[in-house]
């Protein structure tokens, strides 16, 4: 083992994340005096150091060198682990405030402060197999699990390599809008990311070593696309028909993790294929299109434009940017910043820094921000704003949209949403994206577009944008989930017939009539404001392991009807309440019906919660087995 810089450590003091350490520190000495001084108080805006007198900064840095600079030199061990009620404690003071105490058993496992993983599942009782459909993150951690437990697995991915989004996204700019430190697998730590947000490539090889060190690779088959997935009563198994074909497997258990975000959606436009240059959607870009001193199109303002259309405008002669609506812009500083070695080396090095690190994340990114994004009963207030804490942080964030726009500020009207914070997907905002609409070369669009020529774009007041290439960053066919294809179950059901685009299940993972058949990433799991989605894969993953049992044990399972409807009936009376579920709020959230399909209303600590295991009285056996019994 290489020997430890002091020179290394005192830089760490300097840059670390001093709530983190000052709970490290309390940590590794058995010691709280640090947590009973101040109080963390952190602001929406601000830089998450706690706001501490300087004497207290002093004074954390300080008590930190005299604990863990011996620790690290060997010449002292730290405390033991410390007591459940010594971590409330210590949760309560890092997260700002008293964390109810129904949260600690999900956060102690979340934290992991001992080393152990117990998400790992025991093996299931008898023999099982089971398909995973998709082999982006969501399918390698299902296979990872199931195998653990015992299941014999086949992963199948359309695509020539892992890593679903982060493959097929390679857009310019790409990166994740969740840190790092905590968009990555709990029991899979990186401490080297090289920026805060990392960008595509990166998140790609982070997914291919996870699944080269876990030896998924040697389960997956390649180039093969799932055309149609058929469950047999009387076998009690699914087959999967996939390449036309060519390809027939069977297995006791069916998983999809084929994702929501990877059907790219292009709008409805009039003459949309008569354009006679390159045209193509962000989620497929033409890495062969040369734009360099090109006219450009770029039709939608969401995730991937706001990505990609600061990286490009650069290099384009001229660039129209048409949009519908406005994103809520949230100010990130550190977006585009990469990660100071000092702090890659504390979280390498102090002990258990990672974890709370992650915890601070966590808290701060999660179930705290829920309160800014529900509707007050009863409110009347200004317009775009459902409640005092919402319409407390509009005012915030139009002052900062502001302030990026004053030497231009006939933009204002068009870059500040009319809806409310939550309704939409929020982007991490740097500055980067105003600054690239205020660039001589690039025109805001807001009028509608009435039709697409061979080389122009023209909007409803006749006007014509000149083009040579056209771009889409108009997002996926995200409410038609398991779009790529056909799943049929008991009697010859077909899903999509039965959701008639409307896609609901429990626990977004089980449909009634489709037996030991589960989805990850399913119906109301997704996330608007509160955290990362490998959180809800990891919950969905453990119960689908649990499952496993609950098969090997009783047999084939399906949730009874009237579990499904009552849990679905929840969930759209709480979505009634936030932001993105208010009446004339319109987004990719919610389906062609206008129901709300895809996000998770509650708190996170619900959804581990109700994922801890199947209840055997929520399930049934399919109506054949029923019928032999």
């Amino acid at each position: 083992m290489a020997k430890l810089s002091r020179a290394d450590f005192e830089a760490a003091l300097v840059t670390t994340h001093l709530p983190t350490l000052a709970v490290c520190v309390a940590q590794a000495s058995g010691d709280d005096s640090l947590l009973q001084g101040p109080i963390p108080v952190y602001d929406f805006f601000g830089d998450g150091m706690g706001d501490f007198p300087e004497d207290w900064q002093a004074k954390i840095r300080a008590e930190a060198d005299r604990v863990l600079w011996p620790i690290l030199t060997g010449e002292r061990q730290p405390a033991t682990i410390p007591s459940p009620e010594r971590i409330h404690r210590m949760i309560s003071w890092i997260a700002g405030g008293d964390v109810p105490a129904d949260y600690l058993p999900f956060l102690m496992e979340e934290l992991m402060l001992d080393g152990v993983d117990r998400r790992v599942p025991s093996p299931v009782p008898a023999q099982l197999s089971a398909i995973v459909i998709g082999a982006g993150m969501s399918g390698l951690l299902a296979a990872l699990r199931l195998r653990q437990a015992g299941v014999a697995v086949t992963i199948l991915e359309a695509n020539e390599d892992v890593g679903g989004t982060w493959l097929l996204n390679r857009y310019p700019g790409v990166r994740v809008d969740t840190p790092n430190h905590l968009y990555s697998y709990s029991f899979e730590p990186n401490h080297d990311w090289p920026e805060f947000y990392s960008q595509g490539d990166v998140l790609l090889q982070y997914f291919r070593r996870f699944a080269s060190h876990h030896g998924l690779r040697e389960l997956t088959r390649f180039g093969t696309r799932v055309e149609e997935a058929k469950w047999d009563g009387a076998r009690g198994k699914w087959s999967v028909r996939a390449n036309g074909g060519a390809v027939k497997l069977e297995a006791d258990m069916l998983v999809s993790a084929v994702g929501q975000l990877n059907e790219p959606r292009y709008p409805d436009i009039p003459g949309r294929d008569s354009f006679a240059g390159p045209a193509f959607h962000s989620a497929r870009w033409r890495h062969d299109v040369d734009l360099a001193g090109k006219r450009v199109a770029v039709i939608g303002t969401g995730a991937s434009a706001f990505q990609f259309v600061p990286e490009i405008a650069p290099q384009v002669a001229h660039m129209d940017v048409f949009q519908r609506t406005p994103p809520w812009l949230g100010p990130t500083d550190n977006y585009h910043d990469p990660v100071p070695d000092a702090f890659q080396w504390a979280v390498e090095h102090i002990p258990n820094y990672d974890k709370w690190y992650r915890f601070w994340l966590f808290w701060m990114l999660t179930d705290g921000v829920i309160p800014q994004v529900t509707a007050d009963e009863g409110w009347n207030g200004p317009a775009g704003t459902i409640g005092a804490a919402n319409a407390e942080l509009r005012a915030a964030l139009v002052e900062k949209i502001a302030a990026q726009v004053e030497a231009n500020p006939q933009l204002l009207g068009h870059v500040v949403p009319q809806y409310p914070f939550g309704g939409k997907r929020s982007l991490r905002d740097n500055g980067v994206w105003l600054k690239a609409l205020q660039r001589d070369n690039v025109d805001l669009v807001t009028k509608s577009i009435a039709r697409i020529e061979p080389d122009a774009v023209v909007t409803e007041d006749g006007e014509r944008h000149p083009a040579d290439v056209l771009i889409y960053g108009t997002g996926f066919h995200a409410s038609d989930f398991l779009k790529s294809f056909k799943v049929i179950g008991e009697d010859g059901a077909d899903l999509h017939q039965r959701w008639q685009g409307d896609a609901r299940a429990y626990l977004g993972m089980c449909v009634p009539g489709f037996p030991n058949f589960f989805m990850i990433y399913g119906p109301n799991t997704n996330i608007v404001v509160n955290g990362s989605i490998i959180f809800f894969s990891e919950c969905a993953v453990n119960y689908i392991a649990e499952a496993a049992r609950l098969i090997a044990e009783q047999g084939p399972i399906s949730v009874k009807a009237e579990v499904h409807d009552s849990f679905n009936a929840r969930v759209d009376a709480e979505n009634a309440k936030m932001a993105w579920g208010q009446p004339g709020v319109t987004s990719w959230y919610k389906n062609a019906r206008g129901r709300v399909s895809q996000n998770w209303p509650f708190a996170l600590v619900d959804y581990w919660q109700a994922t801890r295991k199947p209840n055997p009285d929520e399930f049934e056996a399919p109506r054949r087995n029923r019928a032999a019994a």
